[in-house]
């Protein structure tokens, strides 16, 4: 091989190497419309730590129609229960302390009485001196989709709408609360 050739192969070589260390570096993301260069993960909707909750309307104890998707932005306490049952009745003080400073953290509570007629309800709400808010499922219906077996059983649903926690059974008091609360009020 002559000097020529060395000369030739040699510039090849260094023309390869600055062209290949001057070209845009492969991506293994792609950025998307709104300018991030990851997608945001797909959640779907359902009943399990994970899932958006399940989107259902229902009238309020004072007639109000009430959307859970129109608190969307804010974290929500969901909570399954009925009058008859002792667990649920213990725990409601509890609530009620906890919906009456929810004010200073943007807490939205919902609780939902399964199956009981409004008078039943308002009685148990006057009796107990109770005025958090209450949903009626007096079909039973959206017990239904949320497969609620036992209760009360209580959804804790941070701002996007996602499950963060389940908890089924009663709160102990009002500290338990405030401590499961943690994991959707930052």
């Amino acid at each position: 091989m002559g000097k020529k050739m060395i000369t030739v192969l040699s510039i090849i070589l260094v023309v390869g190497i600055l062209t290949i260390g001057c070209g845009p570096q492969p991506s293994t993301t792609q950025p998307t419309l709104s300018g991030n260069t990851t997608p945001p993960p797909v959640v779907t909707e359902g009943i399990n730590v994970g899932n958006r909750a399940i989107d259902f309307q229902l009238q309020s104890l004072d007639g109000k129609t009430v959307k859970l998707s129109d608190f969307r932005g804010k974290p929500v306490l969901l909570n399954f229960w009925a009058t008859w049952c002792g667990p649920c009745k213990s725990e409601m003080p509890y609530l009620q302390q906890i919906s009456d400073n929810s004010t200073a953290t943007g807490l939205v509570m919902l609780t939902v009485d399964i199956g009981e007629s409004p008078d039943i309800v308002k009685k148990f709400m006057t009796e107990l001196n109770l005025t958090i808010p209450v949903l009626l499922d007096t079909d039973k219906a959206v017990a239904k989709s949320y497969v609620i077996t036992a209760i009360p059983s209580t959804f804790l649903i941070d701002k996007n709408g996602v499950i963060q926690k389940i908890i089924l059974g009663a709160y102990p008091d009002k500290q338990a609360i405030e401590t499961s609360l943690k994991t959707i009020i930052p």
